[in-house]
């Protein structure tokens, strides 16, 4: 009997060891994929500075050239030669002035700073956006949603072949009294799924800005719809203007 309770305890212990080990090693693992995913969140918030700092740069050393060019004409009375100058110096403004306006600073802010890493990158963008100053979602949670959404469009661009046509195109609108967010973009056809969940073909896996994005839409007890056909990926989530986050 007592040998018998003997091996009961030293078969418990083992046991308790084990679990303890494999809780050590998930630990571990999830530690390093959450580093792994905040170092890449870094990366990308430089990647997205040092392309507005580039964009300064240019637009500083154009309007020096253009105040020389004006002043030039201004010194040689040439005042017609300046109205048409400016003429052309007003449409041309007109026509790189893409930035997306929402109505909503922040989810400006967000928008515009993804689409312009994409332009960055020539990939071909095409965005209209509305979103109200006010409304029950909390922008950190749209700013998760699309931010994560873009992230993954620029990935999937960056993985199509040389030479292939890229593109993004963003719609967000109120339609119903939900909020109607969606992203396309153009992809290889290298496409993972499990079940009806599209996974990381980075990660091999899940990744985190799918689950994130999962869990925001869970908790406001959304509508999201994932699909791809011929070369295109199109991500669709609508939000209920009416509800709080639970």
């Amino acid at each position: 009997m007592g040998s018998v309770w003997v091996w009961g305890c030293l078969g418990i212990i083992v046991l308790a060891t084990v679990l303890f080990g494999l809780w050590k090693m998930v630990s571990v693992f999830v530690d390093r994929r959450i580093s792994d995913y905040q170092s890449d969140l870094i990366r990308k918030h430089c990647e997205e500075v040092e392309n507005m700092y580039r964009q300064v740069r240019g637009w500083r050393h154009d309007y020096k050239h253009h105040i020389q060019t004006m002043k030039a004409h201004l010194a040689l009375g040439q005042y017609g030669e300046l109205e048409q100058y400016l003429d052309e110096l007003d449409d041309d403004l007109t026509a790189v002035d893409t930035v997306v306006k929402t109505g909503n600073v922040r989810i400006d802010a967000i928008l515009n700073s993804k689409l312009g890493v994409a332009k960055s990158k020539k990939i071909e963008v095409n965005a209209k956006a509305f979103v109200p100053k006010e409304m029950p979602i909390s922008e950190v949670d749209l700013c998760v949603i699309i931010g994560n959404l873009l992230d993954n469009a620029i990935e999937a661009c960056e993985r199509e072949a040389e030479g292939e046509r890229q593109f993004i195109r963003v719609y967000i609108d109120i339609l119903k009294e939900q909020l109607y967010i969606y992203v396309s973009n153009s992809m290889s056809d290298d496409v993972k799924k499990q079940g009806n969940s599209y996974l990381s073909v980075k990660a091999g896996e899940h990744g985190f800005g799918l689950m994130r994005v999962d869990r925001v839409v869970k908790r406001y007890n959304g509508y999201l719809n994932r699909q791809h056909e011929d070369g295109v990926f199109v991500t669709e989530i609508m939000l209920g203007l009416g509800r709080q986050a639970g």
